[in-house]
C-alpha cells in the first residue's frame, strides 16, 4: 500500500488515539502524548463529518476530562493545533486549553511577570494592508512566514518577505472573507 506523508501521519495519530481509548476503557489515566492524540483524532473525525468549526473546538475540550489525566498533564498542554479536512477544505483547528487551564504549580504553567514585556524587541516593524479576496476566513499563525500565506490574501508579498505578524507566539490572526485590515509585521529572527 502506498501512503502519502499526510496519510501516514493520520494513521500514526489514530494508533496513538486508540491506545488512549484502550487505557481509558480500563480506567488508566492518560499522559500528554496519548491525550493530545485522542483529542486530535476526534477533531479530525468531527471535521470529516462536517461539524462546524466552532462546535469542533467546543467539543474538543470535552474529549478527555481533566481527572482522567496523569498529574501535571493539563498544564503541559496549553493548546493544540491540527490541520483538519472539512467538506469545504483544510482548516487549522486551534484548541486553547484542551484539558482546562494550568494551575499555578503545574508543569508548563505560565507565570506572568509584573509590567509590560516587549515582543521581539529591537526588530524592525512595518504596517501592511491585507485583503482577503477568498470566500472563507483565513487564519495566519504568529510565526508563519507571511510571504507564504494563503493566496486568497492580497498584499505586498515582497514587502512581507522575511516578516511575520507581530503577534505573541502561539496565537493567530483571522482575516474575514472580503475584509481589508492593516496589520503590524515584524522581521523574523534567524536565517530568512
Amino acid at each position: 500500500m502506498h501512503l502519502t506523508p499526510r496519510e501516514h501521519e493520520r494513521l500514526t495519530l489514530f494508533s496513538a488515539a486508540e491506545l488512549a481509548r484502550r487505557r481509558l476503557a480500563r480506567g488508566a489515566r492518560l499522559g500528554a502524548t496519548e491525550a493530545v492524540a485522542l483529542v486530535c483524532d476526534e477533531v479530525l473525525e468531527m471535521a470529516w463529518d462536517g461539524v462546524p468549526l466552532e462546535t469542533v473546538v467546543e467539543r474538543a475540550r470535552q474529549v478527555v476530562p481533566r481527572d482522567r489525566l496523569l498529574p501535571g498533564v493539563a498544564g503541559t498542554v496549553p493548546s493544540l493545533q491540527v490541520e483538519a479536512l472539512f467538506p469545504h477544505g483544510s482548516t487549522l483547528v486551534h484548541v486553547a486549553e484542551p484539558f482546562g487551564p494550568a494551575g499555578p504549580d503545574d508543569p508548563g504553567a505560565v507565570l506572568a511577570a509584573d509590567g509590560e514585556t516587549d515582543l521581539a524587541p529591537g526588530r524592525p516593524r512595518k504596517q501592511l494592508q491585507i485583503t482577503n479576496h477568498g470566500a472563507r476566513a483565513v487564519w495566519v499563525s504568529s510565526h508563519f512566514p507571511l510571504e507564504e500565506a494563503n493566496t486568497a490574501l492580497d498584499f505586498d508579498r515582497e514587502a512581507a518577505r522575511g516578516h511575520r505578524l507581530d503577534l505573541p507566539a502561539g496565537t493567530s490572526q483571522k482575516f474575514e472573507a472580503g475584509s481589508t485590515r492593516t496589520v503590524t509585521v515584524v522581521a523574523r529572527g534567524a536565517d530568512r
